[in-house]
């Protein structure tokens, strides 16, 4: 369909080439008229960009490529004001680019131009906006977090992979996990081998009781970390030098940034504790809180795609393959969707295969029966879960009912078929 929504005609359309300061527009009439003009990212134009919309043949459509954040408040005035306005694919755009001037030189007019064009032929994607679909709070409490944790990321290879081989390299093998307190508080008590080996056992003991946390052998722990430090290879700085405040000050900043980690998903559960999809979602293995978080902000409402197959293509699971000829290539995933949520159900999916007694683990393991060592086919079992972990999440939001890991189908006459006794029904 090159001019119509659903056999409605257009009468003109508005490609803007959405930029940081100004913005080129391109208009075009059914009579074939253009028109096409520069406007800044201030009030003052928006107002006119609106009395001008206004004034045009209507209906009207209104297209605009995502440009980081620039485009929002544009976007989210013209939808307020109930303009019909569609996003267009970056990747589209470049692409028809070089098809249409045989080159891949580019400007704010061309672009503009670009944009015209898919917007007359409907190559369009539907304009969400967070503010007005309701979710945008949860959308910046999931980047926010996304944020917290990369910063933290960061710095925890800084400790792992330039501070701790300066000074204690021997404590690299007793960090196990980015939540283990434990393991910062002790190295900000004792930042070097040096510090250890100042005090006797016995006052060792004393002092790194209450650090070490609960362990199960909290003794042969403690003799084992005191037996680490007097053999430690490390550089033998002073403890009030300002080398080992620098390093102290970071493993101080981890401490903070893990407790604004813990805050954030305390929030997150708080918020969405209310919304009765987020029930349905707790209720399917491997989706905490964060994971869910990121579904109802980057998916938002899932029950505007007519089928499962929509929300695959928007999370970039759908299947692709590149056929010339007699040569046909392998079907491989798209990615050409959202990467974060993609991300989400990924990880849903690699903590749901640890579970016991699921459907997503019973698919893994029938996945890699026939080489459980074999990574490569270990990798695509897993992708295959993460597609069907996508399937069951969109599946129960549309339906409202929570997951059933093992729902036996029983048959008219009263008894549970062998195939089916083992299977859960609802998530196949």
């Amino acid at each position: 369909m090159a001019d119509y929504d659903k056999g409605k005609p257009y009468s003109s359309w508005v490609a803007i080439d959405v930029a940081k300061d100004y913005n080129a527009v391109m208009v075009e009439r059914r009579d074939g008229t253009r028109k096409k003009f520069r406007m800044a990212n201030n009030a003052s134009d928006h107002d006119k960009l609106v009395e001008f919309i206004r004034e045009l043949p209507q209906p009207c459509r209104i297209g605009f490529e995502a440009t980081g954040n620039y485009h929002r408040a544009l976007g989210f005035r013209l939808a307020s004001e109930g303009f019909d306005t569609c996003l267009i694919s970056s990747i589209a755009s470049a692409r028809y680019r070089e098809v249409l001037f045989n080159s891949w030189d580019k400007n704010d007019p061309k672009d503009a131009e670009v944009l015209l064009e898919l917007l007359k032929k409907g190559i369009v994607q539907r304009h969400v906006e967070p503010l007005i679909a309701g979710h945008h709070d949860l959308q910046e409490l999931s980047k926010t977090y996304y944020n917290v944790t990369l910063s933290r990321t960061r710095l925890q290879h800084s400790i792992l992979n330039h501070y701790l081989p300066l000074y204690f390299p021997e404590m690299a093998k007793f960090w196990c996990s980015t939540r283990a307190e434990w393991w910062i508080n002790y190295l900000i008590r004792f930042p070097t081998a040096a510090r250890v080996r100042e005090l006797s056992f016995d006052e060792y003991r004393t002092v790194a009781w209450p650090l070490v946390g609960r362990k199960v052998a909290k003794q042969r722990k403690i003799e084992e970390l005191y037996e680490v430090a007097k053999k430690s290879i490390g550089l033998p700085i002073a403890a009030d030098s300002l080398a080992c405040e620098t390093f102290r000050l970071q493993l101080h900043r981890y401490l903070e940034i893990n407790g604004h980690r813990k805050a954030l998903e305390e929030r997150a559960h708080e918020v969405m504790s209310t919304n009765p999809d987020y029930a349905v979602l707790r209720s399917i293995p491997g989706i905490g809180p964060i994971t869910a978080l990121t579904i109802f902000a980057e998916g938002g409402d899932l029950r505007r795609f007519g089928h499962h197959r929509q929300f695959l293509k928007y999370c970039g699971f759908d299947l692709a393959k590149n056929q010339s000829g007699t040569m046909r290539g392998l079907e491989q995933l798209s990615k050409r969707g959202n990467a974060r949520l993609r991300l989400a159900l990924w990880l849903a999916a690699l903590n749901a295969v640890t579970h016991k007694e699921n459907s997503f683990r019973e698919k893994f393991r029938r996945y890699v029966k026939a080489d459980p060592d074999n990574a490569d086919l270990r990798r695509k079992a897993l992708t295959a879960v993460a597609a069907k972990m996508a399937r069951t999440v969109y599946g129960l939001i549309k339906s409202g009912k929570c997951y059933q890991g093992y729902f036996e189908q029983v048959l008219p006459s009263g008894s549970i078929p062998l195939c089916r006794a083992v299977e859960a029904v609802r998530t196949s």
